[in-house]
């Protein structure tokens, strides 16, 4: 929210500069995001009317407006802007003027017409963010005055206010925790309401989303333009003016935190009736757009229809225009719950919407009626009705809170005094109970701070006060024990960096999947009982789909070489039990480039998704052929014989319907078993010290013989001295070739070596010798020469 200095101080003395004052609050646990000036100085910048408009005649989207400047003499200035009528009163900036955007101003010619000046939006004099159009000020103005004289220095503070205080977010709340912080009094706070209430025109069938609401009628108004200390203020928080009723209604909610809402009294139909909306009801609200409804929606409806969202916006029909004649106010505490899913659900948020679901201060709506009605008979002319009629109660005052000085202590680690603490607790309007004992107090919260709930709460508050920096640092550095989750985030980590050096990238997907997505999957899915959309309905109970989307997404920008990688958790039916897992897509071109020596593109294949499986490292890795609906060629992955995923390619058809250039290749991994072989450690061996002897070993075997087969029978061997064993070729035999068809030749390359000695040529021969005796009587191998 944006605040100003220049309104903060009518309520409380600042601190001597805005870096002080910004550290004070930042100390306190209030961001400050942004500061920015505006304002001051703006020679060459006056007061101006617009006498006359008409049609650029070489231009659709510019006017030509004859404008009074007070000089005596009619400027003609060409313009853009559409928001202006003849006779409003605009900044000029004439000849020689320098904008605070770093343009000057001279005269020239636009599409062939002269122009004497520039007609200014608010951001080009820094006075605000719009830019729609041209600074419309009050018509109480002179004109020639300058503009330094309606807009004085001020200094904006951009506050970031954290969700659990709402009573931040207006510049009475703010300048009373200031005020808390430097030990100063307030300068004023607002009256409480004299009036008298009534129980005729106003109903709450909604009593828990609506638990008070009241509505004042004031007659007789005049709608027009603000003035322009209210124009200024508006615009320093980023509020366009519309006109002196609304605009009342802003500046009430900025000044002390509670939204109002101002309906055209003579177009609402008997009593207001705080209802909960119809199924499928449709409203059309103040933004021109229709909005249906559904049964956990508030309204305010009077005896025909609907006549606003509650605590999010009013409706077209009812709103207050340059015809309004009577007004009716609301004022009113809703449920911040059931304003926030109101305002999610039609993406509907408003600065009311914004501050109601967060929760305003009871203690504040009829307070804040009081003010707007005030300001309404001195601005508009219109006349309160002696009474206002209120249905329901605010709601309870929040509970005491006990606070032990000696916790409090404990907690910070540096000794305050109780008188201390009493004295800081009562600055941020807390009030010490009869209950209290010199060991502890018991603390009654006010309405606007229902964020203070146990004794943590108040102790926070005192060390906000007290000055965090005042409290001496202990143990810089102190030992922690490794914790499970510290070593599963490492864990992550180095598998991230692993497959990142494999040339993957991570993707992140929902958790939740679509509905058509949880009926083609083959283990069923978890469904939500609430789903917010037909997109998120179900819980995933694989990666799958997640990294099909991104594949998609990636062709449809082009993308030739997809490698894909995601760390999640599914849920696995029918409980929903949570399981870590690695989801792994290979799609495309094997290069992400051309390669000016390359002589020909390979396209991603099984056994890129096989490396990528085997650099992870998984103990006793294994992979075995399988059946699987989804893919067309399949293998279950094992570790030491248990299966902890499956890999293969996408169906032909399924790569079909998702419109895949290249086969996809998919793989899905339980890490659960790899993260307890990381907690197990690794081993590690001492380099070898004596040379290695390698030998090769070439035959010819039944097409049908598995690679997994050779190891098993090289393995079977039991030759302490072979210490690696690698396939190197592999040649399929066709009719009329030396192999012959059905057969194939594979070469392995075995490597011999003792960790104490140098072998001999006849101690490796020997072993060798053996080997090649062995895979002709097991296998039935034919060796070659």
């Amino acid at each position: 929210m944006k605040f100003s200095t220049n309104w903060l101080r009518e309520f409380v003395e600042l601190p001597a500069s805005t870096d002080e004052l910004a550290d004070l609050l930042t100390f306190a646990g209030v961001e400050i995001e942004g500061i920015e000036h505006c304002g001051g100085d703006f020679a060459n910048v006056v007061v101006a009317q617009i006498r006359e408009s008409v049609q650029h005649p070489n231009a659709d989207r510019l006017s030509v407006c004859q404008v009074d400047d007070g000089s005596g003499t009619n400027r003609q200035i060409v313009c853009g802007a559409k928001n202006y009528k003849v006779g409003d009163k605009v900044p000029v900036a004439l000849p020689g003027a320098a904008l605070p955007n770093g343009l000057k101003i001279k005269a020239s010619k636009l599409r062939g017409v002269e122009s004497q000046g520039m007609l200014c939006s608010p951001s080009e004099l820094k006075v605000s963010e719009d830019s729609d159009g041209l600074l419309i000020l009050a018509p109480d103005v002179a004109v020639g005055a300058p503009f330094a004289s309606l807009f004085q220095p001020d200094t904006i503070l951009d506050v970031e206010i954290t969700p659990n205080r709402p009573d931040l977010l207006s510049h009475f709340g703010l300048a009373r925790e200031i005020a808390a912080l430097t030990s100063k009094a307030l300068k004023s706070v607002p009256v409480a309401a004299e009036v008298a209430s009534t129980g005729d025109g106003v109903t709450i069938t909604a009593l828990r989303e609506c638990p008070f609401y009241s509505a004042r009628r004031v007659a007789n108004v005049t709608v027009g333009p603000s003035p322009s200390w209210l124009r200024t203020k508006l615009e320093a928080a980023g509020i366009r003016a519309i006109n002196n009723v609304v605009d009342i209604t802003n500046y009430v909610m900025l000044e002390v935190g509670q939204p109002l809402h101002a309906f055209d009294a003579d177009k609402l139909q008997g009593a207001i009736n705080v209802r909960l909306a119809a199924p499928g009801e449709k409203f059309l609200a103040l933004d021109g757009k229709t909005y249906q409804l559904s049964e956990r929606d508030l309204m305010i409806a009077d005896e025909a229809r609907a006549v606003a969202i509650g605590g999010v916006m009013g409706g077209e029909d009812t709103g207050v225009t340059d015809t309004t004649r009577n007004v009716l106010l609301e004022a009113a505490y809703f449920l911040p719950s059931s304003i926030r899913r109101t305002a999610r659900t039609l993406n509907l948020p408003s600065d009311a919407s914004y501050r109601f679901e967060r929760g305003v201060d009871p203690g504040m709506t009829l307070r804040a009626s009081a003010r707007a009605v005030e300001l309404m008979r001195e601005i508009a002319g219109g006349s309160p009705a002696a009474q206002i009629a209120t249905a329901g109660s605010p709601p309870t005052a929040p509970a005491d809170v006990s606070l032990r000085y000696r916790r409090c202590d404990e907690l910070l680690g540096v000794e305050i005094a109780p008188d201390k603490v009493d004295d800081i607790l009562r600055k941020f309007g807390l009030e010490k109970t009869q209950r209290a004992t010199t060991d502890a107090g018991t603390w009654k919260i006010p309405s606007h701070r229902r964020d203070l709930q146990r004794d943590v709460d108040l102790i926070e508050e005192v060390v906000r006060a007290y000055g965090i920096e005042k409290v001496a640092p202990n143990h810089r550095s102190r030992f922690t024990p490794q914790s499970e989750a510290d070593r599963a985030a490492d864990f992550d980590s180095a598998l991230r960096q692993r497959l990142v050096a494999l040339g993957l990238f991570e993707v992140r997907t929902s958790a939740l999947i679509s509905r058509a997505d949880a009926s083609t999957s083959a283990r069923g899915a978890v469904d939500l009982k609430n789903p917010l959309s037909e997109d998120h309905v179900a819980l995933r109970p694989s990666l799958t789909s997640g990294l099909l989307d991104v594949l998609i997404r990636n062709q449809n920008m082009g993308a030739s070489s997809i490698r894909l990688f995601e760390l999640g958790r599914i849920f696995v039916p029918p409980r929903a039990t949570e399981q870590r897992s690695l989801g792994l897509l290979f799609c495309g071109d094997a290069a992400s480039a051309p390669h000016w020596r390359a002589t020909a593109k390979r396209q991603l294949d099984f056994f890129d998704l096989k490396g990528a499986v085997e650099a992870l490292r998984v103990p006793d890795l294994g992979l075995r052929r399988a059946d699987h609906p989804a893919f067309a060629l399949a293998a279950e992955i094992t570790s030491a014989g248990e299966v902890i995923g499956m890999a293969g390619q996408l169906g032909t058809a399924r790569a079909a319907q998702l419109g895949a250039s290249a086969p996809v290749f998919l793989a899905q991994i339980d890490l659960e078993p790899l993260l307890r072989a990381a907690r197990a450690g690794g081993r590690y061996q001492e380099i070898d010290k004596y040379p290695a002897v390698s030998r090769d070993i070439a035959m010819i075997v039944p097409e049908s013989l598995s690679h997994a087969e050779v190891e098993r029978v090289l393995a079977g061997a039991n030759e302490p001295l072979v210490q690696r064993v690698q396939l190197f070729d592999l040649f399929s035999g066709k009719e009329g070739s030396s192999i012959g068809s059905g057969k194939k030749s594979l070469a392995y390359t075995l490597t011999y070596r003792d960790r104490n000695r140098t072998l001999t040529n006849d101690e490796v021969t020997v072993v060798h010798t053996r080997i090649r005796e062995r895979l002709k009587s097991e296998l039935g191998a034919e060796l070659r020469e």
